[in-house]
């Protein structure tokens, strides 16, 4: 899965992320071969993963922001076994790990909030297939993460226009992650 992902990024590196089942709609329209679906909860994660899949895309969904999952296995057994996810999203290692081992594609998300945040990414030995950093507008901190990290990267956050998406690119990320819709539009 990880191989046909960068395949797809190579093609169109933006991904659209979705916070609300409006803004889902909206990402089914788009080109994105890839959705993060950012909201939910266990009584609809389901439903709206197969229409992610139904549309013909990837669905991965953020576990941290499914309402009524803990941060534990059994949600990563949940999405296994009652949806058609392709993989998640977590800021859980724990999580990344066990997902790994079911099969999913797994996503680590790190917030760069300082310097310390920076120091432990590069330290860690994430099982993660990618690495999603937010905010996605800092492109010596992706160049330098995609170096030492040997992983690929996801800017997110902060991403609104045609030249944060370029820099984020040139910077060393296979991708972005974007729930500004006029980004997954964009030519």
């Amino acid at each position: 899965m990880r191989e046909r992902l960068l395949e797809y990024f190579a093609d169109v590196p933006i991904v659209a992320a979705a916070k609300s089942e409006k803004e889902l709609e909206r990402c089914l329209e788009s080109a994105c071969p890839v959705v993060f679906m950012l909201f939910g909860d266990i009584c609809n994660v389901a439903e709206l993963v197969k229409k992610i899949k139904a549309a013909g895309k990837i669905a991965v969904v953020h576990l941290d922001l499914v309402d009524g999952l803990a941060p534990k296995d059994v949600s990563v057994d949940f999405i296994v076994s009652h949806t058609e996810a392709d993989g998640i999203i977590s800021t859980k290692s724990n999580l990344i790990r066990y997902a790994k081992q079911k099969g999913l594609l797994t996503i680590q998300r790190y917030f760069l909030l300082d310097s310390r945040v920076l120091e432990n990414i590069e330290k860690s030995s994430s099982s993660a297939d990618f690495l999603e950093v937010l905010p996605g507008v800092m492109p010596k901190i992706i160049r330098q993460l995609a170096a030492t990290t040997g992983k690929p990267i996801i800017a997110g956050g902060m991403i609104r226009d045609k030249e944060d998406v370029l820099s984020a690119l040139s910077a060393g990320a296979v991708a972005i992650s974007s729930t500004n819709n006029k980004v997954w539009f964009m030519e």
